[in-house]
């Protein structure tokens, strides 16, 4: 990913729920481990054959698929320069075409904000019935989600948050705290009977909001073990290229340790180059977010990753099912509610050897 181009995933979190009255830091988690946060919008399940490289969206169960009230929906992103982007897009566009009554409305994309506010303007002024928007900056698109619920058009906020609430009808993200909970309590019970364990970090772009949550819970996941200590920290720019320059530079500056958490399989491609290069097999390695190519290496079981840490672009297909039960006046299935509800925050599941094959179908490229 270009510096200058939006990050990976989220590049601002959604303003932290421990600090709103009745909720809690992951606000609602629908599902386990196992479950992505579209199967608890189920009230039947696609008979489609799944192939290997098709988005999870397309081999989950979907909202009810009988056709309803004709719906409209604007589907506004960045430019997907990075591989998670795509996915989200990919996940969208087939969601969408799994309902008869779905008109989805996709612009094309831009890190430009003043592009993207054009954009969304536009989509307003077709009156779609719902918009969904992931921003290339939340904060400055703020407005502009404001404009369009004032203008009577509800708006699902995806995954970079607006600053303000009332700028969108619902929010739906990944949990980028979680993700380095679930990264330092997988190493951590690997580690936890090692005496002298010591660990490094290969975070993200330090300047944003979601690499200081992955590494925050990360570090509070490490307290459970005291006997694990965090001896290197290195941040790099969800790049291949700025993973393969500053795993190398961990490498040379740690010679032992026993375990690495590298927030971004993108990055990690790279890191794993460095690795490869400098001959070293003695730690084992945790990814981030869910690449296709982390999970073929965790089956294949040939590196020192072990282990990936899911940030789901199938969020992007929980919006689109969340937009057309918005448009058509109804809740969702499997609760009890008459509404859909006001955020939908993912898990981060941990992809293992053990498990991968449950999750090769959500890998994205």
């Amino acid at each position: 990913m270009p510096k200058n181009s939006a990050p990976a995933h989220s590049d601002s979190a959604r303003p932290d729920p421990a600090a709103r009255p009745g909720s809690t830091r992951r606000g609602l988690l629908f599902g386990g481990a196992a479950v992505s946060a579209t199967a608890l919008l189920a009230a039947c399940t696609s008979n489609e054959p799944t192939t290997k490289d098709t988005p999870a969206a397309d081999s989950r169960p979907t909202a009810d698929t009988r056709p309803g009230k004709k719906v409209t929906i604007g589907f506004a992103g960045p430019q997907a320069d990075h591989g998670w982007l795509n996915a989200i897009n990919e996940n969208a566009r087939n969601r969408a075409e799994k309902y008869t009554d779905v008109t989805l409305d996709m612009t094309e994309g831009s890190n430009d904000t003043a592009v993207q506010i054009g954009q969304i303007q536009t989509l307003i002024n077709k009156k779609v019935d719902v918009l969904v928007i992931l921003p290339a900056d939340g904060r400055a698109l703020t407005q502009t989600g404001l404009a369009a619920m004032k203008a009577g058009i509800p708006v699902i906020n995806l995954d970079r948050a607006f600053a303000s609430p009332q700028a969108s009808r619902c929010y739906v993200g990944g949990d980028n705290y979680g993700m380095g909970l679930s990264a330092g309590r997988y190493i951590g019970e690997k580690l936890k009977n090692k005496p002298g364990a010591k660990v490094v970090e290969l975070a993200g772009v330090d300047s944003l909001e979601l690499t200081r949550l992955r590494t925050q819970g990360f570090d509070d996941a490490l307290r459970n073990y005291p006997g694990i200590t965090k001896v290197a920290r290195q941040a790099a720019e969800f790049t291949v290229e700025s993973g393969q320059a500053k795993m190398a530079q961990l490498l040379q500056a740690q010679p032992q340790f026993d375990a690495l958490w590298n927030h971004d399989d993108d990055q990690g491609v790279g890191a794993l180059r460095a690795v490869a290069q400098a001959g070293r097999k003695d730690f084992l390695m945790v990814g981030g977010a869910g690449a296709r190519s982390a999970m073929d290496a965790i089956k294949a079981d040939d590196s020192v990753l072990k282990a990936t840490v899911l940030y789901p672009p199938t969020m992007s297909a929980s919006a689109i099912d969340l937009a057309r039960a918005l448009g058509q006046g109804k809740g969702i299935g499997g609760i009890a509610e008459l509404e859909i509800p006001a955020s939908l925050t993912l898990y981060s599941a941990v992809v293992t050897r053990d498990n991968v094959d449950d999750y090769l179908p959500t890998g994205f490229k």
